[in-house]
């Protein structure tokens, strides 16, 4: 009998062990998604408004008193933006019966037209969608995002209360001052890319979040509020943001108008509108601030929204630039890094990589 290789033993271990410790990592992930998601967006305000104090310091404004000030507007933005959701969330279900039941009644209409098959499967759709179920979900929903918003801004002021001993403990960690150097810039550059995306993305949000408001008083719908917010939410999903916001918004205006042509003379702005922006303007401004490919895109969607659902749609990408970046620094996980970038080519080469 061939008695087996002792390093065949230790990899089929090491596997094994690899792939315990992956599943108990997931299963963290899951169970304490909501803990975790308020950690990881509070970390985005903390990259955010860490450069504006910076600024402040350097105009010889006193550190407490910019920290001070910046956890004050972080307040108000969070608590202004929680509320704001949750007052056009409940004036959208307030009406969502009344254009339930005119949408249903206009498909009514048009699947006469089209033959009995039609009908009868547009019947059996109607027939299988909750939207009271809908209804409850989304004021759920929002009802969490007013204890969010506290539960985020507790961790940002912890983490404005550590800001500076950061590199210090950071240098003791790695008990080299080289070294040390090596990750703070290593965290500088992701900060600095994913502030950059998310300052863009918000502009470009907010362009086209304008523009459907202006569509929707133009023509005298109402919503034009809450669909603009939504828009500009939804924006911040790559790829997927803008269809759903557009299946959404012509949804809207189906039930609002009943007529099909007004629904898909709207219909065609509204994408128009997403096109030329999310095609044109998107890549122009935010040039090569991401270098990530359009298949990583995509993996890391569907991988954070299966772990933290809606939350981890709208975290995907800076996730994603985050995982990528620290790669490209560590020479025997480079080649993921490479694999995620758009060209081959996660950032410039770093004179000196990370120790793996």
């Amino acid at each position: 009998m061939t008695p087996r290789d002792p390093s065949l033993n230790e990899r089929l271990q090491t596997g094994f062990l690899g792939v315990i410790a992956f599943g108990l990592l997931l299963a963290l992930l899951v169970q304490a998604q909501f803990i975790l998601v308020c950690l990881v967006f509070a970390i985005i305000i903390f990259s955010l408004t860490s450069d504006a104090i910076s600024a402040f310091a350097r105009l010889k404004v006193p550190n407490w008193l910019a920290t001070t000030l910046a956890l004050i507007a972080i307040a108000i933005g969070l608590l202004w933006a929680a509320t704001t959701v949750v007052a056009q969330v409940n004036q959208v279900l307030s009406i969502a019966l009344s254009y339930a039941d005119r949408a249903q009644a206009v498909l009514e209409r048009l699947s006469q037209r089209w033959g009995p098959n039609v009908q009868s499967a547009i019947n059996t759709f109607l027939g299988s969608v909750d939207v009271a179920g809908w209804m409850r979900s989304a004021a759920s929903q929002a009802s969490n995002l007013v204890s969010a918003s506290v539960l985020i801004l507790t961790f940002v002021g912890f983490m404005f209360s550590e800001r500076i001993w950061f590199p210090i403990k950071i240098e003791r960690l790695t008990k080299d001052p080289q070294h040390a150097s090596q990750v703070l810039g290593t965290v500088h550059t992701i900060m600095r890319r994913v502030n950059r995306y998310l300052v863009v993305k918000a502009g470009i949000s907010a362009v086209t979040a304008t523009l459907i408001w202006l569509l929707f008083r133009f023509f005298g719908l109402e919503l034009a509020v809450a669909v603009a917010m939504l828009t500009f939410i939804l924006n911040f999903i790559p790829t997927l943001g803008s269809i759903i916001a557009t299946v959404i918004t012509v949804a809207i205006v189906l039930a609002q108008t009943g007529d099909p042509t007004t629904t898909l003379i709207i219909g065609s702005v509204v994408m128009v509108i997403h096109f030329v922006i999310g095609n044109i303007f998107d890549p122009m401004l935010l040039g090569q601030t991401l270098r990530l490919s359009s298949f990583g895109i995509i993996l890391s969607l569907a991988l954070w929204g299966a772990v933290w659902g809606i939350a981890g749609t709208f975290l995907a990408v800076p996730i994603m630039v985050a995982v990528m970046i620290v790669c490209a620094q560590i020479p025997w996980l480079r080649p993921v890094a490479i694999m995620l970038s758009q060209e081959g080519i996660p950032e410039a080469e770093p004179r000196n990589s990370l120790r793996g």
